[in-house]
Parts: C-alpha cells; sequence; structure tokens
C-alpha cells in the first residue's frame, strides 16, 4: 500500500508557555486535562501567559510525524485556514514528510486552531483549544480510495464532538475496513470519552482494530474503580488495547494475553506534551512492519522517551536512530 499510516485529526497549532500551578488553579483550569475554550476566552488566556514557543502541534498529525521520523510513509487530513499559523502547520507538516492532500480553509472563515499549553515545573501539561477551523471538518473531507492505501488508518477521539467530524471518521474506517486495512483510534482524553462512552464503544465494538487510551481513558471508558478491573473488561473489545501508565510504562491487551512493558529510560523530563502521541507513533510504525506487540510498544516507549526530554510534541532528532 502507499501508506503504513494515514491520519485523521484536528490540525493544531500549539503554543507552549511554563506556568506555575498557582495560575493554573487561578485561571479554573484542570490540571493535566484539554479544555475547548472559544475564540474570545483563547485571546484572554493567551494575554495572560507568559513568554510562549509556536509549534505545530495536533495529536494525530504528532503521531504521523514520528511514524514519518521512523522512516515510514504516512499521511494526514486535517482542515485549517488559509491564514499565517495554517501556513505554518501545513509546511512544519510537510517538512517532516508527511502527506497533506487536505484543502485550506478560506481566510474569511475561523482561524486556524491553535492549543495554549501551560507546562508546570512536574512537566504537566494542561490544554486549553480553540478548533476554530477544525470545525468545519466534514465527510467532504475523506476520499475513500486515498484510505483504502494505507496499511492502517488512525482515528483521533478528539474528532468526536464535532457531529461532522464524526461522520468524517466513520466514513475513513469503513474506506479502511472495505480495502482490508486495519483500523486504530486513541481516546485522547478522559473527559471526552465521559461526553461520548456510549457512542465510543459503539465504534469499538463496529470498526477498531487497535486501541489506544491512558489510564483515566480506560477507566473512564470502561466505568471501573481499578486499572486491573478496566484491563479485564476492555479485554477481547477490540483485536489490540494499548494502554499507557506514563512512569510504569504500558500494557497491551490481546485476547488472550496480557503483555507488560517497562517505560524507556530518560534523563530529566522536561515537558510530557505529545508523549502519547509518539508512543502511538513507534507502536503504529512496527504496527505496520508486522513487528510483535512486544517490539511495536518498545518502541513506542523510545519514541516518548524521546519527545519528553524537550519542549514540543513533535521529536527533535531522527526516531529512525534508534531502531
Amino acid at each position: 500500500m502507499k501508506y503504513d499510516v494515514i491520519g485523521i485529526g484536528n490540525a493544531i497549532v500549539d503554543v507552549l508557555a511554563p506556568a506555575e500551578d498557582s495560575f493554573i488553579e487561578a485561571e479554573g483550569l484542570t490540571k493535566g486535562s484539554m479544555t475547548l475554550v472559544d475564540a474570545e476566552q483563547a485571546t484572554a488566556l493567551y494575554g495572560k501567559m507568559g513568554p510562549a514557543r509556536e509549534i505545530s502541534g495536533g495529536s494525530v498529525a504528532n503521531s504521523c510525524a514520528g511514524v514519518a521520523s521512523f522512516g515510514g510513509k504516512a499521511a494526514y487530513i486535517g482542515r485549517v485556514c488559509d491564514d499565517q499559523l495554517g501556513n505554518v502547520f501545513v509546511h512544519d507538516l510537510r517538512a517532516t514528510g508527511v502527506d497533506f492532500p487536505s484543502k485550506r480553509g478560506a481566510p474569511s472563515g475561523p482561524s486556524t486552531a491553535h492549543c495554549l499549553i501551560l507546562v508546570t515545573p512536574d512537566a504537566q501539561r494542561t490544554m486549553s483549544t480553540y478548533l476554530g477551523a477544525c470545525v468545519e471538518l466534514g465527510p467532504e473531507d475523506v476520499d475513500p480510495s486515498l484510505f483504502s492505501e494505507a496499511k492502517i488508518t488512525y482515528l483521533e477521539g478528539y474528532l468526536w464532538d464535532p457531529p461532522r467530524a464524526k461522520q468524517a471518521m466513520q466514513k475513513a474506517a469503513d474506506a479502511a475496513q472495505a480495502a482490508g486495512g486495519k483500523v486504530a483510534l486513541s481516546l485522547s482524553d478522559a473527559f471526552c470519552v465521559q461526553r461520548h462512552r456510549e457512542s465510543f464503544n459503539e465504534l469499538i465494538e463496529k470498526s477498531v482494530d487497535l486501541l489506544f487510551a491512558n489510564e483515566e481513558e480506560i477507566l473512564a471508558l470502561t466505568q471501573c474503580s481499578s486499572f486491573d478491573e478496566a484491563a479485564s473488561a476492555i479485554q477481547g473489545r477490540a483485536k489490540t488495547v494499548v494502554i499507557t501508565r506514563g512512569a510504569k510504562g504500558c500494557v497491551v491487551i490481546e485476547k488472550e494475553t496480557i503483555t507488560p512493558v517497562a517505560a524507556a529510560k530518560v534523563q530529566q523530563v522536561v515537558d510530557t506534551t505529545g508523549a502519547g502521541d509518539l508512543f502511538a507513533a513507534g507502536f503504529l510504525y512496527g504496527y505496520s512492519q508486522e513487528m510483535s506487540v512486544e517490539e511495536c510498544a518498545r518502541l513506542g516507549a523510545l519514541a516518548a522517551s524521546e519527545v519528553i526530554s524537550h519542549f514540543g510534541a513533535r521529536p527533535e532528532k531522527a526516531l529512525q536512530s534508534l531502531l
């Protein structure tokens, strides 16, 4: 096939700044979570933030960039405006080696999405996201012939919020399955799971081969009170379920087996933004090359260890060197 991975998600430019816990509390934000904000709220918060760095992001876009950094072939579908941030996003993504066939929205429409990320001294990130042009993503942006050319179609759970984007995700999944490809899904955020638990479960049962989640997200999906209960409850729901556990590593759950894999060592944790995205990149790359799930998880751990050693959600060195 033409691509190892094709992703569909929110095309976002990250704006990162250091912050103290007291600032997070003063702004009424939930530490470590993602909150959707409107344009006015985004402008107000940006005005209060300290010196910031602008880096192209978006969860699945980061993962696609990681796949390309491993030497894989990746493409990405997302909506940006024909504005300054949109131009930055497209340039940065293509510079990583990822194909971006999506059309840009008119300058008169909603601006390109941006995520204001506050990084506290413990390297935790708290995100406030203005979706902007992302809300215009719809089924017309999905070309079934493109998704039929990918080994894996990777869906971003955040897209389950806008109804038309939800339709686009289902159309992409249907096209992938019809062509014999695999479908992967990231649950993205525990609050997102809480909003759409029932329909997420339906999607997983119907379409998902490979599910990515962290501990909070899997507890929200299964409504279990402990990790062990949640792991047991999700077993068999998708062909492969991968649950990341931070410094504890991850657990890969298949129908008959549960395989723990340790985290990779990192000298200093600077910013955890993109840790899950790059873990998924390593796992997806390995999966597309038919490696064992343990090898896939080890690649994911290595990629995550690289991205948390610096600011930003994309690798600063070629991940292929980690192979």
